[in-house]
């Protein structure tokens, strides 16, 4: 795989879904991957990056072109957040009312988040449960965060295909909440196994490690 293929993939994706490749942000997923590798794919013109370590985070993010956009895409301790809300675009993760309110502090305003839902009810997961995800929208737009979309990790698929039914959910249930808070309406969903079937289903956000890096270091 490589980037370019990648790109390859998501035009046609697009394409059947009757949208344009423009439509979706690839975010480099480039965890445990070197500057070296960081700066092969920046070169190519490509500015969205994704991180799920705090301490990768910081100790990577000063080493690199400022214009990068950093998105956090892991699970974040909210004694994490201080050092995390500088660097960040975008936050994928937003599960819970103590981060919220961590990262709600310091100064300016926070960058903008996505609320993470655990589509498929799954214990060693982070996320809120689908029936919590209205009133934790309202929440914490009522107070000043900037919440445009929801994101989710669905289960392990042993086929692209047995993603759907949780990229459909999730694009309904955005749906819901949208009617309550309009800002939502992002959809950050799809990964290397998948990715082609979240941008049928409505993509907006989907996030690609291995598909351009190669096997985890």
């Amino acid at each position: 795989m490589s980037y370019e293929s990648v790109l390859g993939r998501i035009e046609r994706a697009a394409s059947r879904s009757g949208r344009k490749s423009s439509d979706v942000t690839l975010v480099v997923v480039s965890k445990t991957r070197s500057v070296d590798e960081v700066m092969s794919i920046y070169d190519r013109g490509h500015r969205d990056f994704g991180e799920n370590r705090a301490q990768e985070l910081v100790a990577k993010a000063p080493q690199l072109p400022k214009d990068i956009r950093w998105h956090f895409v892991g699970s974040l301790q909210s004694n994490k957040a201080r050092v995390v809300r500088p660097i960040s675009h975008l936050l994928h993760s937003m599960d819970r009312r103590s981060l919220a309110s961590a990262w709600l502090k310091g100064p300016g305003l926070p960058p903008p988040v996505l609320l993470q839902v655990n589509v498929g009810d799954e214990e060693q997961k982070s996320g809120v449960d689908i029936g919590d995800v209205v009133s934790l929208a309202v929440w914490m737009t009522e107070r000043g965060l900037d919440v445009t979309g929801l994101m989710a990790i669905p289960p392990i698929p042993d086929t692209p295909d047995a993603s759907r039914p949780f990229f459909v959910m999730l694009r309904e249930l955005r749906d819901q909440v949208h009617a309550y808070c309009p800002s939502i309406a992002g959809l950050s969903i799809g990964m290397t196994d998948d990715f082609e079937v979240a941008i049928e289903e409505g993509a907006s956000i989907i996030r690609v490690g291995r598909a351009i890096f190669g096997p985890r270091n």
